[in-house]
């Protein structure tokens, strides 16, 4: 240091913040799981006449992304195939095991929306185990939902690319439907999906039940009348819950390109923790089934 002048300020030091993320990029699920915490079960949705495996193996990729971030999770996989009776005994394993006082388990099912028999399923089983469990709302509404539609889309062709990459100024159709199943109610609840999705894409979604109505064809209808005959159809479905061949067909009914379900997208084991994640927050929006 030169005589007569004195060290410059030093500026102060950032420090990274201890308080946990926030954002779309914060972790769901807290990064210490306490010991007692309740399982997680994975309801899956099963169909009369689906192929052996099809759902396991959907179920199975979306686990194992769970598990990338969460390896202390006790995550459980169980099939609606049968009704229910495989989900009443694992919550009966589950009851056994676990210290009385909390839950025992938190049930997510496996849909993006109100599906009545599966959580008809879910309900009955939990009633006949006589287990602490908890019941999520379905995966959906959300926005990321919304963008993993998007994404679909974009990769059948059907639509420019995600905004976060380079994508084409025009868009190769003028009107989605976003296709559900679970009936009228589902429909009805893919509403807020279609105005996320209509809102990224910049034209006009509209939704539709793949087993009920609208149907898909009233859903063409619609937007043909005004004005969008260029249609598209993108799967608002996991996979175990609506039948492949019925997805392909209803598309080709109506002359419009169609995209890939969700199957096990980031996107979908994301909300699977965000739903679980809930009950660390009081069980917000959580059907307690525990009494």
């Amino acid at each position: 240091m030169n005589e007569g002048h004195e060290d410059p300020p030093k500026l102060p030091t950032r420090e990274r913040s201890s308080r946990p993320g926030t954002g779309r990029h914060r972790r769901p699920l807290p990064a210490d799981l306490p010991a007692d915490a309740p399982a997680l079960v994975l309801a899956v949705p099963g169909r009369a006449g689906d192929p052996a495996g099809q759902g396991a193996d959907v179920a199975a990729e979306v686990a194992s992304i769970v598990r990338i971030d969460n390896p202390q999770l006790d995550l459980r996989i169980v099939s609606l195939a049968d009704g229910g009776t495989d989900l009443t005994k694992e919550f009966a394993d589950i009851a056994a095991r676990r210290p009385a006082g909390g839950p025992a388990a938190v049930v997510v099912p496996l849909v993006t929306g109100p599906h009545p028999r599966v959580r008809r399923a879910v309900r009955d089983a939990v009633t006949q185990s006589g287990a602490a469990v908890r019941i999520t709302e379905p995966l959906g509404p959300h926005p990321l939902l919304a963008e993993a539609l998007h994404v679909r889309l974009s990769e059948a062709g059907l639509a420019r690319a995600d905004r976060m990459r380079l994508f084409n100024v025009s868009s190769p159709v003028d009107g989605i439907i976003v296709a559900t199943a679970g009936g009228d109610e589902a429909a009805r609840g893919a509403d807020a999906t279609a105005v996320l999705l209509a809102a990224r894409l910049t034209l006009p979604v509209v939704p539709a039940a793949l087993d009920g109505v609208p149907t898909v064809r009233d859903a063409a209808e619609r937007l043909r009348k005004i004005g969008a005959n260029r249609l598209a159809m993108v799967p608002y479905v996991i996979g175990p819950e609506a039948d492949r061949e019925r997805i392909t067909t209803a598309a080709e009914a109506i002359g419009a390109g169609c995209a890939e379900p969700l199957g096990a997208h980031e996107s979908v084991a994301r909300m699977v923790c965000v739903r679980y994640g809930a009950a660390f927050g009081g069980f917000d929006g959580f059907d307690d089934l525990s009494d």
